[in-house]
């Protein structure tokens, strides 16, 4: 039978659950979704309950058919989400929402007592965010709600609890600490000290290493089970594993972020002005990251596009790159989008579009788009020297952002990736001991070099 690692990769909306063989190619999944269920105060949030039982449901029913021999199990799942059990380790509160709004004068209050804002920000990596900050969710807790927080023995990250359902161990992670949760102070390497000083650190489990596993015996077959991962920092690892040199990667889809995990300063207080925020390393080390609400963006205004032009609302992705038309919009280039999700010093008031075609409009679009695209980049490598650039995720395969990318970007190499399978490999990968070579992202990510097109 085929030896194989199982990885659950839990996202906001899709359920996953993988095996990859000893290569790392995905040779088996399956997806699931779930209602929404309300909390008490009736703000929608994940059935944790229902995720629960789908876990075990999926693993003792691949373990049974006995078609593989599961040797190892690991988890990757989104962040800022706590679940708080009691001393018989039972789930004692819903899965909070990260989007559920906090009361400001709590949040007022904490920054009152363990600020100034901006300085507790560069220091923990983390700006004001309410609930995605996963600290305040606790500090909430504590104060809103001491009833429920006392009983609270244990509260674990959601990857870390995920790992809890098979072992029945709680323990902590860095790379779940260390995502804008606002609870670890990167200057000294600790929770920062307004964790001690709410008796916080006693409902945190022992912190371990992101690549710890446990052996054990699970229905009788011995596995080695991961203690789980945050999604984006699982992303990140099949690159970190496999390149030499420094590089940027920017993971796009409704968000995109650029990341550098090579940085060795603290975020400056600029760096936070301009929507950085830290991830956490396998070991440790911060990561400088840059994010743009760039296709939620680019989403909306093709929406709009396609309906001036009266054009199929799909017909964008058939777009290819331009080099006249690039050429003909860049001699008097004029900002002429409005953004409805970003801001930006460069936008018009309202958007004006003076184009008699849907491509070079969309073009212009692009462009703009591709401007703000590079700025982040350059946020995100700061004073770093660094040449490498890969893209994945949702705007990889669109020839005019890559093209455009690749023209401003002259300096940087930059290569695509193709993989829908990022988070869930990064976790295959933190629990093996397999040593990545230069040739894994072009066997398993479909890597792709472009050239910067020719200035005439």
């Amino acid at each position: 039978m085929k030896k194989v690692t199982a990885v659950f990769d839990i996202g906001k909306t899709n359920k996953k659950f993988f095996l990859f063989d000893e290569d790392f190619q995905e040779i088996y999944r399956e997806y699931t979704r779930f209602d929404l269920i309300e909390d008490e105060d009736g703000y929608p949030t994940e059935d944790i309950h229902s995720l629960q039982v789908w876990l075990k449901e999926v693993f003792d029913r691949i373990l049974h058919a006995e078609k593989y021999t599961i040797t190892a199990i690991n988890f990757s799942t989104y962040g800022a989400s706590f679940v708080h059990l009691d001393e018989n380790g039972e789930v004692l509160t819903p899965l909070y929402n990260y989007t559920k709004p906090l009361d400001e004068t709590l949040i007022t209050k904490f920054y009152d007592t363990y600020g100034p804002e901006i300085a507790f920000s560069t220091t923990t990596g983390s700006s004001n965010s309410g609930m995605l900050n996963s600290g305040m969710q606790l500090y909430w807790l504590k104060h809103s709600k001491p009833e429920i927080y006392k009983k609270i023995k244990y509260s674990l990250h959601l990857p870390q609890y995920i790992s809890y359902v098979f072992t029945g161990i709680p323990l902590s992670e860095y790379t779940s600490i260390g995502c804008h949760t606002g609870l670890w102070d990167y200057s000294k390497k600790d929770y920062h000290d307004w964790v001690y000083q709410e008796g916080i650190n006693t409902k945190l489990p022992p912190i371990v290493s992101t690549e710890t596993s446990i052996n054990m015996n699970y229905n009788g077959k011995r596995i080695k089970i991961g203690v789980g991962i945050h999604d984006s920092s699982a992303a990140l690892l099949p690159y970190v594993r496999s390149v030499k040199e420094k590089f940027i990667l920017v993971s796009t889809g409704t968000w995109s972020i650029a990341l550098n995990p090579f940085t060795e300063q603290l975020l400056s207080e600029e760096d936070i002005q301009k929507n950085c925020i830290n991830y956490m390393r396998i070991n440790g080390k911060p990561v400088k990251s840059s994010r743009l609400f760039l296709g939620n963006e680019y989403s909306l205004q093709v929406k709009e596009l396609s309906e001036k032009f009266g054009v199929d609302k799909d017909y964008h992705k058939s777009v290819m790159f331009n080099y006249d038309t690039f050429f003909d919009i860049i001699k008097d280039f004029n900002h002429s989008f409005k953004w409805k999700g970003i801001l930006d010093k460069n936008m018009p008031t309202k958007t004006d579009i003076t184009y008699d075609t849907f491509d070079h409009a969309y073009h212009h679009l692009m462009i703009e788009l591709v401007l703000l695209q590079v700025e982040s980049i350059k946020i995100a490598t700061g004073n770093d020297t660094i040449e490498k650039l890969f893209i994945d995720g949702g705007f990889s395969d669109n020839d005019v952002y890559i093209k455009l990318v690749s023209h401003y970007l002259r300096n940087m190499v930059l290569r695509t990736t193709d993989s829908s399978l990022g988070s869930a490999m990064g976790a295959a990968i933190a629990i093996s001991d397999t040593q990545l070579n230069s040739k894994f992202l072009k066997k398993n990510y479909s890597l792709k070099k472009h050239i910067p097109f020719i200035l005439k």
